[in-house]
């Protein structure tokens, strides 16, 4: 399905399925005489909420991108993440915004399936990239959210593209609902960076724990404090070190979880997530969860990895068929550590 909004009244193909009417539905509140619409949080770090957002501010932010990103009227996005959430509701206000024509694709963990045509602007999570990796070629912009990028998927991507001629820049995006979707982008490929840059506009410092405050006034008109620990840099550039509350104290020692996925993700394929679990003694026991059936090669090779601190191997190795995860795609630590106590 193709909504063209290059033009004064969009024009749209007749919807064939759910995913579409909920589009047009979506689009049809938008252009109502109300000022706001309602956006539900993904619930990844508790419960989920919905909350009303100004329209004018979702436009200050789709702007934003659509500035950082070089997008102009007339050029062609792909929609495939949830019209629900404010990922898919924010590709098609961009859309909106800069006057582009949309093009709906599914929702499923293979997006790309039927693109054969060159793709101005696509938003996907890690997952959907993963399964997409013989179409990507096919996205001049690619933004990639809900979780973070793994080094493996990083590595899969440059070697798929590297051997093409085309010119497809991805970047990794920082956000959350109540920034509108992401403030900050990182660009994975063609070039690795390290640093997120904010875009204009916004100013962050940090709290006395060392996590993230967010200013963004054309998006939030509160000082936004989160609990994400991030670095930053003389250009004001930042860099996450991971969620105060997934921190681990081990021995009294603080663990970043975040920080070893990385490290560990660079060495297997598999999807692992670092937990802390009580523990008389430590207060909380280091384990390693792998998405995966069990594997003693996996386990050595872990074992054998040479972390920067000691107590950064885990103490117990734990195998899982399945990571429970948000339905937009990250990791639920909270579901993960239910399912492990059980």
């Amino acid at each position: 399905m193709l909504i063209d909004l290059s033009k004064a009244s969009p024009i749209a193909e007749t919807p064939s399925k759910e995913f579409e009417t909920k589009v047009l539905d979506f689009i049809k509140e938008w252009f109502s005489e109300s000022k706001t619409v309602k956006i539900q949080s993904s619930g990844s770090t508790g419960i989920p909420k919905v909350f009303d957002i100004e329209k004018s501010k979702m436009l200050n932010s789709a702007e934003m991108t659509c500035d950082f990103l070089g997008l102009k009227e007339g050029d062609l996005a792909l929609l495939c993440l949830p019209i629900e959430y404010i990922s898919g509701k924010m590709t098609v206000v961009r859309s909106i915004s800069r006057k582009l024509k949309l093009k709906i694709a599914t929702t499923s963990l293979n997006p790309l399936e039927n693109v054969n045509e060159e793709i101005d602007f696509c938003a996907m999570t890690p997952l959907q990239v993963e399964n997409s990796l013989d179409k990507i070629h096919w996205i001049k912009n690619l933004i990639i959210g809900g979780a973070s990028v793994s080094e493996t998927l990083k590595q899969k991507i440059s070697q798929t593209l590297k051997t093409t001629n085309i010119q497809t820049k991805i970047f990794e995006t920082y956000g959350m609902s109540e920034t509108l979707s992401h403030i900050a982008l990182k660009q994975i490929y063609p070039n690795q960076e390290d640093w997120l840059t904010i875009f204009d506009g916004i100013d962050i410092s940090l709290d006395e724990r060392g996590c993230l405050k967010i200013f963004a006034p054309k998006l939030n008109s509160e000082v936004l404090q989160t609990n994400d620990l991030v670095e930053i840099n003389a250009k004001n550039q930042f860099r996450f070190l991971g969620r105060i509350d997934n921190v681990i104290n081990s021995g009294g020692a603080k663990i970043f979880p975040e920080e070893l996925e990385k490290l560990v993700k660079k060495e297997i394929p598999n999807e692992v997530v670092f937990l802390g679990i009580e523990h008389e003694k430590l207060g909380q026991k280091l384990i390693l969860i792998i998405e995966g059936e069990n594997n003693e090669h996996l386990k050595s090779k872990i074992y054998n990895l040479k972390f920067e601190k000691s107590f950064h191997k885990p103490k117990e190795i734990i195998f899982v068929e399945q990571i429970p995860r948000t339905p937009n795609g990250k990791v639920n630590r909270l579901e993960l550590k239910k399912l492990i106590k059980n």
